[in-house]
């Protein structure tokens, strides 16, 4: 059965030979958490200690600012990152929508980019080169696909990218806010995959700004401030502690 079991999760960045506010305060706006300086550098605390349990049909909902450790924290769920200490245990197929970009290649042509992000995915060569018609079908990319990648424009990119990412149902969903890609036409198909995706998937992970979408796909809340775990809920109860309270209010 698909879980996620994550016991005093510490994430820790150290940054050798960085000087400067300036760049400490860079490190922190991309990661979150907490800054220290040290004698040989900085250390960045993206997580810490945190303890969460999610089982099948949990849906949920990760609120807080920007750089409280939410992406950071979609990130050990997905497996990018390992904590530094603390335990993380991942049961299931996970699929991350975080960087659909993530491990493709401008050189590579369109069908090499689907068995290279496949693979980076989980599958092996035969299982995404299998992946190439429907792939190519959903993104609409036609004879594009056996061009090089640095032809395409950036919407052409991104339909790929997501075509790849979305092409198996998974365990486990993990969504940074629900992205939209290329036209209307194309971004109401995408919708529909996801949330297709959303609806199958046992656990669903969302960060999100949006009150609306949060009450409208999740059942459960979090809320993340400097890299901890300060709330833990239903949405209303965690969107009344951040100080959400209406339907109306809209983004956090």
């Amino acid at each position: 059965m698909p879980s996620i079991d994550l016991v005093n999760a510490t994430v820790e960045f150290p940054i050798y030979n960085a000087r400067g506010r300036s760049l400490r305060n860079t490190l922190l706006q991309r990661v979150g958490g907490a800054v220290s300086t040290e004698a040989d550098g900085v250390t960045v605390t993206a997580l810490r200690d945190v303890n969460l349990s999610l089982r099948n049909g949990d849906r949920l909902a990760i609120v807080g600012h920007n750089g409280a450790g939410k992406s950071t924290l979609l990130r050990v769920f997905s497996g990018a990152y390992e904590p530094s200490s603390g335990q993380a245990d991942i049961v299931g197929n996970v699929a991350s929508l975080l960087d659909i970009t993530m491990g493709m290649d401008p050189e590579l042509t369109g069908a090499e980019n689907i068995i290279l992000r496949g693979v980076f995915l989980g599958k092996t060569i035969d299982e995404a080169r299998k992946m190439i018609p429907e792939v190519v079908e959903f993104s609409e990319l036609g004879e594009y696909v056996d061009l090089p990648m640095r032809t395409y424009s950036s919407g052409m990119t991104l339909r790929l990218a997501f075509a790849i990412s979305t092409a198996r149902a998974p365990d486990i969903l993990l969504l940074d806010e629900l992205i939209s890609v290329g036209d209307s036409v194309f971004a109401a198909k995408a919708r529909q995959r996801i949330e297709a995706m959303m609806q199958h998937a046992s656990i669903l992970v969302l960060a999100s700004h949006d009150a609306k979408t949060l009450r409208k796909y999740c059942n459960r809340a979090i809320m993340m401030s400097e890299g901890r775990l300060v709330a833990d809920g239903t949405v209303d109860e965690v969107l009344s502690a951040y100080g959400l309270v209406d339907e109306d209010d809209g983004k956090l």
